[in-house]
């Protein structure tokens, strides 16, 4: 088992800051949803940020590393999470930043996989143990963590079935879909997957996986895909899955698809923050870091 646990939390928010017209937002959450980090929004019952509920289930897993990986004007992580760069202490956890800088020439940052480089890049004993990999805005459940840290796959990553996700069918359909062979290792992600194609991308148990960026990596496998990961053609960014093939097609049955059905809260949009403090007010209805 490892003990590292890395939270993307340096993306530009783009979906999150659209102006929209809702009626069930306060003036302060709308202001928070348009100048905070998603995962920084205080939607708890007692307005502290999402971030809270995932270190909580990661304390619960077992994590004790924690690495947040910020924008370059990300100082209000350090007002809620600790002031130092390294090794702040957090009910019990390790808590670290790593900064994911803007390369000059782009306005925006440069997706997934470039921001946990330069993560392992700051962090360089990272590339010689394990560690796991998820969003700052997805609550994934304290079991779901716990089975990327048990794992003995070199690499892996959490396989929801995507008739367990809460969302709008809409929303759902446009989720990547991952194909898996009869051991549940990864063999393809496709993006946007047409209808009549979906049967062929059904597992052994007849589910359609999808992943929501709940990973866990060998460091010294992946570092060279990660350095060399290409540009995403059409969203310009540098994306973990795309280094997630290129791993796979020169180490093939080293990525297992870890099968969960469970719903995965996602503060994606402001449509979502409503949705989201209910969920939290029902089964989270206290922070308690001492369980």
């Amino acid at each position: 088992m490892h003990d590292n646990l890395i939270i993307l939390a340096g993306g530009a928010s783009s979906r999150m800051k659209k102006e929209i017209s809702l009626d069930n937002l306060t003036p302060e959450e709308i202001a928070q949803a348009n100048e905070r980090s998603k995962g920084l929004i205080g939607v708890g019952p007692n307005g502290r940020p999402l971030l809270d509920y995932l270190l909580l289930n990661a304390k619960k897993a077992g994590y004790k590393n924690i690495i947040i990986i910020i924008g370059e004007q990300g100082d209000l992580f350090k007002e809620f999470y600790g002031s130092k760069n390294k090794n702040n202490d957090f009910h019990g956890l390790n808590i670290s930043f790593a900064i994911q800088y803007i390369p000059q020439g782009r306005i925006k940052p440069f997706g997934t996989a470039d921001a946990l480089f330069q993560a392992v890049e700051q962090y360089p004993e990272l590339n010689s143990q394990d560690y796991s990999v998820c969003n700052s805005d997805n609550l994934y459940s304290k079991d779901a963590l716990y089975a990327l840290r048990e794992t003995k796959s070199l690499n892996a990553f959490i396989s929801y079935d995507r008739d367990a996700m809460e969302f709008p069918s809409e929303r759902i359909s446009r989720f990547a879909i991952a194909k898996l062979n009869g051991d549940n290792q990864l063999l393809d992600i496709l993006e946007k997957p047409a209808a009549d194609i979906l049967d062929s991308y059904k597992d052994a148990e007849g589910k359609l996986r999808v992943s929501m960026n709940a990973f866990k990596f060998n460091g010294a496998l992946l570092y060279p895909y990660l350095k060399n990961c290409p540009v995403h053609p059409e969203r310009e960014e540098k994306e973990l899955p795309t280094v997630l093939l290129n791993a796979i097609k020169e180490h093939p049955n080293t990525t297992l698809g870890i099968p969960f059905s469970e719903h995965v809260p996602d503060l994606t949009a402001k449509e979502d923050i409503a949705e989201v403090k209910e969920y939290l007010k029902k089964q989270y209805p206290q922070l308690d870091w001492n369980e």
